[in-house]
């Protein structure tokens, strides 16, 4: 068996034994070295399906320090697509960008007119990203007073992916929100992804 294959499968059975109550959240896990005795594998073969099941949010800590299973994320509901979020954010993304037939017929602008552009991770009380969101705007940042939304799932980028701490090409929901001023043109509009595992939807 590959390498690959066999950090993977070993992920695997460790998901299913935290699964069957083996280890509770918040319980620590063996060492490298004594689950790579176990396995009768490489210690380095047991980082990689520790650091898997960390990217996919089973696991928590720091690799030198030893890992543990994770607390299951807060779960929070989605009622108002333009509140604004709570906690802490971080800007990770500021670089205009043309639009794309998509945000163009969104934002009544031309194809390829230049944006301004501004991604965002929403964060958690202790840090963990809770949802992503990527707005658009042509000239300056004009006010709003009403907002649609459209509700759907995409699949999440690597970038999307490493930042919610789950594996590329896991569903998540997408909401496509346009901002209106008193006229009902759009003067924003943005897309936010968050994590099936950590909201559910209730739209008016």
């Amino acid at each position: 068996m590959s390498g690959e294959a066999e950090f993977r499968r070993i992920a695997a059975d460790i998901r299913r034994r935290i699964q069957e109550g083996t280890w509770a959240p918040g319980q620590g896990l063996p060492s490298r070295a004594a689950m790579a005795s176990e396995y009768h594998v490489h210690e380095q073969t047991i980082r990689l399906a520790y650091d898997l099941l960390r990217r996919s949010a089973l696991l928590d800590g720091e690799r030198r320090k030893g890992v543990y299973v994770a607390h299951p994320p807060a779960m929070r509901t989605l009622t108002d697509v333009d509140a604004d979020w709570p906690y802490g954010s971080e800007k990770t993304d500021t670089r205009s960008q043309a639009a794309t037939d998509d945000l163009a017929g969104r934002l009544d602008v031309p194809v390829g007119a230049l944006l301004h552009h501004e991604a965002i991770e929403c964060l958690e009380p202790g840090g963990r990203s809770a949802m992503l969101v990527s707005s658009w705007w042509r000239g300056r940042r004009r006010p709003h007073v009403s907002a649609t939304a459209e509700l759907g799932v995409a699949l999440l980028t690597e970038v999307q992916a490493h930042a919610l701490g789950l594996l590329v090409d896991s569903l998540a929901y997408r909401v496509t929100r346009t901002r209106l001023d008193p006229h009902g043109a759009p003067v924003e509009t943005a897309d936010l992804i968050l994590p099936l595992d950590r909201w559910t939807i209730r739209l008016g």
